[in-house]
C-alpha cells in the first residue's frame, strides 16, 4: 500500500504542473517516460516538474515526456490516468486560460510551438521511423522477460540442474518469439489506422505451420519465413486494402466483405510474394551483421559506439529496432546492442570527469551523485539533461568514450567471441541478465564488462583533459543553486548538441544544430 500511495502522490504532484486534467489530451508511457498530449504547452511548469524527486528530466517531442525511469513509469501512469478521470468527472468543463494571458498570446505561443515541432521533428522520414518505433516499443517488456527466462533456462541446462524445469522455461521463453509476427502485425495495423486484429490475422499466416506445403518462387515456404519484416509489410498492405474496401463496399455488406477481402488479398500477396522477399532481406541483415563484426569488428564497433547518440539525435535510431528484432528472431540474440550500449558507458565516464573538474559547483556535483546509479543501469537522461548537455563539450567527449567501448566489444567479435543480447531495451549493468554469445556465458559477461570499463575510462579521460575550455571552467566551477538554474544558465536552449535517453537502444545524443535540446527525440 505504501508503494501505491507513493505512486499516486507522484502522479498527484505532476498533474497540476502540466496544467491540470483539462490540459491533458492523451496519456501513454514507454520504458522510462510518461508521454502526455497537451492542449496548451504554456501551462506547464517545467522547472517545478524537474524539481520533483521522482522526475529525472523532461523532454518535448511529438508529446510532452516526463522521465520517471523504468518500473516507476509503469506504476505512476495508471495512477495519473485515474486522477485525470476523477478530475474530469468532478469538473467536466475545461479550465479557462489564466486571465493574465490573452487568447491572442496563447494562440501565438501555440503557433510558434507547432511551427518549431514541424520544422525539426515532422519530416516524412522521421515520422515514418517514429511509426516503426511505435510498433516495436510495446513489445520490449515481453522481449526482456522472455530473454531473461531464456538465459535462466540456458544456465540451468549447462549446470544440469532441475532438468524437469528447463523444458517449461524453454516453452515460456520461446512462445512469444514463435508468435512475435502476430503481435507485430497487430501493432502495425493499429499504428497505420487499420483494424488491429486484421493485421494480426494476416501476419499469422507467416507463422502458420501449413505454409510449409506451399511453393513460391520455385521453393517451399518455411513457417516464419520473412519474420517480423514480413509481418510488418503484410499488415501495412492489409491496412491499405481495408481502407480501399471501406470506400467502395456498400455499408450493408461492409461487415462481411471488407474483412474477407482484406485477409484474402493481403494473405495471397503475403504467401506468394512478401514472405519470400522479406525472408531474403532478413537473411541478408543477419549475414551482413555477422560479416561486418567478423571482418571489421573493432572499427565497426568504434564507429557504432561513437555515433550512436548522434544517430538517435537525428531520429534514425528507430530504424535499428526492427533490425535488432530480426537478429533476435534469427539468432536468438542481437550482436549490435552490446556495442551500442557502450554509448551509455561513455556518458557515465564523462559525468565522473565533470564531477572531478568542477569541485566548487555543488549543484552539478549533487546532480551527478544522484543520477550516477541510474546511469550505471543504462538510464542516461539525468546525466545528459543535468550535466553533459548544458555543458556542451562533455557530451562530445562522452561519445568518444562510447566509441572506445564499442571498439573493444567489436574487437572480440572480430576475434570470434560473439557478444549479443537476447532482448532490446536495457543497457548498462541492466543488460547483464540478457547477455548471450557463442563461447559461454562467462566469456560473454567478461567481454561486455570489459567494454563498459573501457567506455568509463575513455569517457573520463577524454572529458577530464579535453571536455573543458578555460571559459567553461571559469563559468561553471562556481557554486550554482539550484540545479535547475545550471541548465537555465546555459540558456536552456542549445548551448550544445541535443541529447536524449540512454546508452542503450533508446538513448539519444549527438550534434544536431537545428534542434532544441528541450525537444530531444524519445528514448525506447
Amino acid at each position: 500500500m505504501a508503494t501505491e500511495d507513493k505512486n499516486r502522490a507522484t502522479a498527484a504532484a505532476i498533474l497540476p504542473l502540466v496544467g491540470g486534467a483539462a490540459n491533458v489530451s492523451s496519456i501513454a508511457h514507454c520504458m522510462t517516460r510518461l508521454r502526455l498530449g497537451l492542449h496548451d504547452r504554456s501551462l506547464v511548469d517545467d522547472e517545478a516538474l524537474r524539481a520533483l524527486p521522482a522526475v529525472m528530466g523532461v523532454v518535448e517531442d511529438d508529446s510532452y515526456q516526463i522521465v520517471l525511469g523504468p518500473g516507476t513509469v509503469a506504476r505512476v501512469t495508471p495512477e495519473f490516468e485515474r486522477l485525470v478521470e476523477e478530475a474530469r468527472a468532478a469538473a467536466p468543463e475545461p479550465a479557462p486560460a489564466p486571465a493574465a494571458v490573452s487568447a491572442e498570446e496563447l494562440a501565438a505561443q501555440g503557433a510558434a510551438i507547432k511551427a518549431r515541432r514541424k520544422a525539426r521533428n515532422a519530416t516524412p522520414f522521421k515520422l515514418f521511423l517514429r511509426r516503426i518505433a511505435n510498433i516495436f516499443v510495446p513489445l520490449i517488456p515481453a522481449l526482456i522477460g522472455c530473454g531473461i527466462i531464456a538465459g535462466l533456462g540456458g544456465l540451468l541446462t549447462n549446470l544440469e540442474w532441475l532438468p524437469s524445469v528447463t523444458p517449461a522455461l524453454a516453452a515460456m521463453a520461446s512462445g512469444f518469439m514463435a508468435l512475435i509476427a502476430v503481435f507485430v502485425g497487430y501493432n502495425t495495423a493499429k499504428e497505420f489506422g487499420g483494424t488491429p486484429v486484421l493485421g494480426g490475422a494476416v501476419a499469422a499466416i507467416i507463422v502458420f505451420p501449413g505454409v510449409g506445403d506451399i511453393d513460391a518462387f520455385g521453393q517451399s515456404l518455411s513457417p516464419g519465413q520473412g519474420g517480423v519484416l514480413g509481418a510488418l509489410g503484410a499488415a501495412v498492405l492489409a491496412v491499405y486494402v481495408e481502407k480501399w474496401c471501406r470506400r467502395w463496399v456498400p455499408e450493408a455488406l461492409d461487415v462481411l466483405v471488407t474483412p474477407t477481402l482484406t485477409v484474402l488479398i493481403s494473405g495471397l500477396v503475403t504467401i506468394f510474394g512478401l514472405m519470400f522477399v522479406a525472408g531474403e532481406v532478413s537473411s541478408a541483415i543477419g549475414t551482413f551483421a555477422n560479416w561486418l563484426l567478423a571482418n571489421g569488428g573493432a572499427g565497426a564497433g568504434f564507429v557504432l559506439g561513437g555515433l550512436f547518440l548522434p544517430l538517435v539525435m537525428l531520429g534514425l535510431h528507430q530504424a535499428l529496432i526492427p533490425i535488432h528484432t530480426t537478429l533476435i528472431e534469427q539468432q536468438s540474440y542481437t550482436v549490435l546492442l552490446p556495442i551500442l550500449a557502450m554509448a551509455g558507458a561513455g556518458q557515465v565516464g564523462a559525468a565522473m570527469a565533470v564531477y572531478c573538474r568542477l569541485p566548487r559547483n555543488e549543484s552539478i556535483r549533487r546532480t551527478i551523485k544522484s543520477a550516477l546509479p541510474a546511469g550505471l543501469l543504462g538510464v542516461g537522461e539525468p546525466l545528459i539533461y543535468g550535466v553533459s548537455l548544458p555543458l556542451g563539450r562533455p557530451f562530445i567527449t562522452a561519445c568518444v568514450g562510447g566509441a572506445f567501448g564499442g571498439g573493444f566489444v567489436g574487437l572480440f567479435n572480430q576475434l570470434g567471441d560473439t557478444v549479443g543480447s537476447t532482448a532490446i531495451g536495457p543497457s548498462g549493468w541492466a543488460l547483464f541478465p540478457l547477455l548471450d554469445g557463442n563461447h559461454g556465458l562467462g566469456s560473454t559477461i567478461a567481454i561486455y564488462a570489459g567494454g563498459l570499463l573501457v567506455g568509463y575510462v575513455a569517457g573520463f579521460v577524454a572529458t577530464y583533459f579535453f571536455g573543458f575550455g578555460k571559459d567553461l571552467l571559469t563559468e561553471f566551477n562556481v557554486s550554482q543553486e539550484p540545479v535547475s538554474s545550471t541548465v537555465a544558465a546555459t540558456g536552456g536552449t542549445h548551448p550544445a548538441p541535443e541529447a536524449g535517453a540512454t546508452g542503450g537502444p533508446g538513448g539519444t545524443g549527438g550534434p544536431d544544430p537545428g534542434t532544441d535540446p528541450a525537444k530531444a527525440p524519445a528514448g525506447v
